[in-house]
């Protein structure tokens, strides 16, 4: 059941200069400020104040930019692990999982934490006439989907059509929930150009991505889960990155625990790592340079063919913008690693064998990272460490239920006109 709750109480401030101002609608950048760079949300309530398990993602609501709650949400949970952690002889490794694993509590239906930016955007989204529309490499656009179609928010996803076996659902979706594609051998990149053109026109409103303040703060609830759970701010943090949006998030939420003050005052050491060959965040970082280094179009998306994670694809992340994913690092005092596609498949082995429960290609590269690092004598074995898995349970789900697959409404070539997105979208 939908609740209004009343906004949450909050003001924005701009990274680049620290300057506040109220929140006035859906801003995703500071106010008369020329320099790019990420808003944050100031929240009244410096204390963390966790709600029941009944409220779902919503337990977290004090550090939510939301004015009202939407039916269906599960937040992520953590656990001690018991099975890897002695595999790698780790005494303190945590496991933040999101997915589907009802055993431990954890009941998200598309089997991804990009359920945690669906439910937070949409619940900071006031109920209007305007299409919000989204860009999306498969994951996130699943939990978009449902959460939309679930509580009848209309909806445009851009996503490539070689990525169209993400889009598997447990039930047909509402008729409010319409998707777009670029064609076979497009990625990501592509899909956001065509949300971009889509977002130009009338009645159309773009959902963000890593500038909403909401998705940042709805996935920065892993970091929340995990710190609750412990009891304090883990000393790393492991998780693969397309954008690096969720690990901006968990700088962010970890800044926020320091303000708490019940969770100690250390920041989570930021280990995230990336699918080889895609690697441009790697390659810039190994470089120590802000700027992203250059990449033809062509390569990336042959590089983007061969990894098994796609939704690690993104070629414009929020990586230099102040704020971003360097800044994080930075501040951190984090690592970028990167991991094969053999070497993901192994580590999705292993933890499924001693964790019990399948993982996403996303995740699996997380766990390969973390088994690389501990075998290189880069992580204190006594340290507590933080393993995001980001979606996992997918095999076990879709072997319970039957799947509905989303089809798309159109498909454009690469580089359409604004024009010829606007007449396809007249025949929807």
């Amino acid at each position: 059941m939908n609740t209004v709750i009343g906004k949450t109480s909050y003001v924005l401030q701009s990274v680049a200069t620290g300057c506040t101002f109220e929140d006035s609608g859906w801003i995703l950048d500071p106010q008369g400020e020329e320099k790019p760079s990420l808003v944050r949300a100031i929240y009244k309530e410096s204390l963390l104040n966790v709600k029941a398990d009944s409220w779902g993602i919503y337990k977290f609501a004090d550090w939510l930019p939301i004015g009202r709650t939407l039916a269906g949400s599960s937040a992520p949970i953590t656990y001690k692990s018991e099975g890897l952690a002695k595999e790698l002889g780790l005494s303190n490794l945590y496991v933040t999982f999101t997915g589907w694993w009802p055993e431990r509590g954890a009941y998200n239906r598309t089997c991804s934490f990009k359920e945690t930016e669906a439910y937070s955007v949409c619940g900071r989204l006031a109920e209007s006439s305007k299409t919000l529309v989204v860009a999306s490499a498969g994951n996130t656009a699943r939990a978009f989907a449902k959460v939309c179609s679930d509580n009848r928010i209309p909806l445009i996803l851009c996503v490539p059509e070689d990525n169209l076996d993400a889009l598997w659902f447990d039930a047909p979706l509402n008729d409010c929930v319409k998707l777009i594609c670029p064609k076979k051998g497009a990625d990501y990149f592509d899909a956001i150009n065509l949300s971009n053109l889509v977002s130009q026109l009338e009645g159309y409103i773009t959902e963000g991505g890593a500038k909403n303040i909401a998705r940042r703060d709805g996935m920065g609830t892993t970091m929340l889960s995990a710190a609750t759970f412990i009891g304090r701010i883990p000393d790393y943090y492991f998780q693969a990155v397309g954008s690096g949006t969720g690990a901006i998030a968990a700088w962010e939420a970890n800044l926020r625990l320091i303000t708490d003050g019940r969770f100690g005052n250390g920041k989570s050491k930021l280990m995230v790592s990336q699918n080889a060959p895609f690697t441009p965040m790697f390659d810039a970082w190994k470089a120590d340079s802000r700027a992203l280094l250059p990449m033809e179009d062509d390569e990336a998306r042959q590089k983007v063919e061969i990894i098994t994670a796609k939704v690690l694809s993104n070629r414009k992340p929020p990586y230099s913008i102040t704020g971003g994913l360097f800044d994080a690092l930075k501040d951190t005092n984090g690592d970028i690693l990167v991991a094969t596609n053999e070497e993901a498949a192994a580590a999705a082995a292993l933890f499924e064998e001693l964790e019990g429960i399948d993982i996403h290609p996303a995740a699996s590269v997380a766990v390969a990272s973390l088994i690389s690092e501990v075998k290189r004598g880069e992580v204190d074995k006594n340290a507590t460490i933080m393993l995001n898995i980001t979606g996992g349970g997918e095999n076990r789900y879709k072997s319970e239920h039957q799947l509905f697959y989303l089809k798309p409404s159109a498909i454009f070539d690469f580089n359409p006109t604004l024009e010829e997105v606007k007449q396809a979208l007249k025949l929807l």
